[in-house]
């Protein structure tokens, strides 16, 4: 029989709105994660925007010493949508050729 042995999540991606909506339970549940990550050094790989829900997870990961990984693809970037940068930013080609890189560089 294998030993139990707990895994230690080391990342996680989270991928949310850039709208905070009309629920301000949302915004309480994104903060909530965000303690946990923090609390338990996970780094966070997000959609790299500074606005809405998106905004509050990478903020509040950033200041709470997550290391936070914004991922963006380039044509959005260039536009100006994705706002202020926080952490190590990834500029990726359209999703269906960027999801192998992502999962690369979680491996990281």
């Amino acid at each position: 029989m294998e030993e139990n042995s707990a895994r230690q999540i080391k990342s996680i991606c989270v991928f949310c709105g850039s709208n905070l909506g009309k629920n301000a339970k949302f915004v309480e549940a994104a903060n909530n994660l965000v303690r946990v990550l923090a609390k338990r050094k996970i780094h966070l790989v997000y959609g790299r925007g500074s606005l809405g829900l998106m905004g509050c997870v990478s903020t509040a990961a950033h200041v709470g010493g997550s290391q936070v990984l914004g991922i963006i693809p380039t044509a959005l970037a260039e536009g100006n949508f994705a706002g202020k940068q926080l952490g190590r930013n990834f500029e990726s080609q359209p999703c269906r050729t960027g999801y192998g890189k992502y999962l690369t560089i979680l491996m990281l």
